[in-house]
């Protein structure tokens, strides 16, 4: 009797480890199960070319992870001559599941690359040779763009200086690894409402930017808290300490008492400024103000008015901790 239960337990302990084997090599081998890259052979405009530098650097804010910046001084702004390099590093000791690394995009690296295989990598998060790309690159956002608009975009990299500049693989440690190969999407492919509409449009534009990526705290994990949207909080390192996003929901710990005038000119305050110095244990962010203030006012006055159409969230945010104080609380 002990023998034959012995055997059922060793049997269903077998079939546990194979199942286990199984699902292992379908994450790995069968996954990420997104359709081929497109047939697209875009042809723009110049006009369509410069809504692409418009949408890339200032709203999508591709430019300002894929270059350069200068944490030495507020905001982190681009380093001149760098853009599209990419190399900025999100790494696990910023708090990720391992190292991932902004990539190149100038056409020394993505001249082999045809309009199909750069739209799948920004819509779906697959690179060209079929590899899952972790979603700090906002593709579960992009996926929702109107395509044109994400064509766009492409024939602007197209024309940037080639930057001879090798970017690091990406290394995610387990059990990501293995979870990566399920978060690409299906692209849905949104439309670019009207902008008559200013809350639709505003909520377009908010997505496009991935406003809720970093002002959405997240558990240790990295998954966002359930009804705490764009209520603030999320933690970012910076050389000086660590900031945490701001709560931009109408409630009066966040932006409540905001007047629209004050919100286009909050971000309007950082165009064309050289940015100051920051000096050990002072005030620095990530918060793309530099490239975001290139919004227009009108897009930024229509994404205000969709913030003010979401849930008043309670919450008080600490926006920064100095690196001095989070060394004395060790």
């Amino acid at each position: 009797m002990k023998k034959r239960i012995g055997k059922i337990v060793l049997s269903v302990l077998g079939a546990f480890i194979l199942l286990v084997i199984l699902c292992a090599v379908y994450l790995k081998l069968a996954l990420p199960g997104v359709e081929a890259a497109p047939e697209m052979a875009i042809k723009p405009t110049a006009a369509q070319i410069e809504h692409g530098s418009y949408l890339a650097n200032h709203v999508a804010s591709c430019m300002h992870c894929h270059s350069s910046r200068d944490f030495s001084k507020l905001t982190g702004p681009n380093v001149a001559g760098t853009e599209g390099k990419g190399g900025e590093g999100f790494l696990r000791e910023m708090g990720f599941p391992g190292n991932y690394y902004a990539q190149n995009l100038t056409p020394a690296y993505l001249s082999d690359w045809t309009d199909g295989e750069i739209y799948r990598a920004i819509t779906a998060g697959v690179s060209r040779d079929g590899h899952a790309l972790f979603p700090v690159m906002p593709y579960l956002s992009y996926a929702k763009m109107d395509p044109a608009d994400i064509k766009d975009i492409i024939a602007y990299l197209r024309t940037l200086k080639p930057i001879d500049n090798v970017i690091p693989a990406a290394e995610s440690d387990f059990p990501m690894n293995f979870i990566i190969n399920t978060m690409p999407v299906k692209p849905e492919g949104g439309k670019l409402p009207d902008t008559t509409d200013p809350v639709a449009y505003g909520k377009y534009i908010t997505t496009f930017a991935a406003c809720a990526d970093c002002h959405t705290p997240v558990d240790g994990q990295g998954k966002a808290l359930p009804g705490m949207d764009f209520a603030g909080g999320r933690e970012f390192p910076v050389p000086t300490g660590t900031v945490r996003s701001m709560n931009i929901t109408a409630d009066k710990s966040g932006i409540g008492s905001w007047t629209k005038e004050t919100f286009v000119r909050r971000f309007k305050a950082y165009e064309h400024k050289e940015q100051p110095a920051v000096q050990a244990g002072e005030f620095n962010t990530v918060m793309p103000w530099t490239v975001l203030s290139g919004m227009t006012e009108s897009d930024l006055g229509a994404v205000y008015d969709y913030l003010r159409t979401l849930k008043p969230v309670e919450h008080k945010v600490e926006r920064f901790t100095p690196a001095t104080k989070l060394v004395a609380n060790r």
